[in-house]
């Protein structure tokens, strides 16, 4: 008897035991599509161009600060599109409000927003090509072993994005859709 509560206790402290890197939103819900309130106001898209409220729980241990991402794979770039960047964000942050990357909420201090491919740091919503299908929208919370990137405030999305995965503990993520109507 003795020798399975030491078994349970050790199973509990064991790493498969700890808790799971998670990202959540009250706005977007994983698989489904976007709402207006996150599409893009501008290339022919009208919608509310709104960062949606994201948090995150559970980081892994030795978590230093986080990185923020909004991509689509499935722009037909080449390369995706990347829709929001904001990075250093302090450890102590666990939640970023909704319209925080439309200048409507404010970012948490220290958190620097980076440039987007739409050419100008903030959030840029939903715009796939009309009549395309689905895009993917993978939106991404990096956990990182610093406090600072250290990187210019005008650095490309690849750019954060190489330091991010260079200096990642881990990272939680979920996809959300969205398609143009002709």
């Amino acid at each position: 008897m003795r020798t399975l509560l030491v078994l349970a206790l050790l199973s509990l402290a064991s790493p498969a035991a700890a808790a799971r890197f998670t990202l959540s939103s009250a706005d977007v819900k994983p698989g489904k599509p976007l709402t207006d309130q996150s599409v893009y106001n501008g290339f022919g898209c009208s919608g509310a161009n709104i960062s949606p409220q994201l948090s995150w729980k559970d980081p892994p241990a030795g978590t230093k600060s986080f990185v923020v991402t909004v991509y689509d794979p499935d722009a037909p770039t080449g390369s995706g599109w990347w829709h929001w960047v904001v990075y250093d964000i302090p450890a102590t942050v666990a939640e970023l409000p909704q319209g925080a990357g439309s200048g409507k909420a404010a970012l948490p201090e220290g958190a620097v927003q980076g440039r987007t491919d739409f050419g100008a740091p903030g959030f840029g919503g939903a715009c796939p090509p009309p009549g395309d299908k689905p895009h993917r929208y993978v939106f991404t919370v990096f956990a990182l072993k610093v406090e600072k990137l250290g990187l210019a405030s005008d650095a490309s999305p690849a750019m954060v994005g190489f330091m991010t995965r260079a200096n990642a503990l881990g990272s939680a993520t979920f996809t959300a859709t969205y398609a143009r109507k002709k």
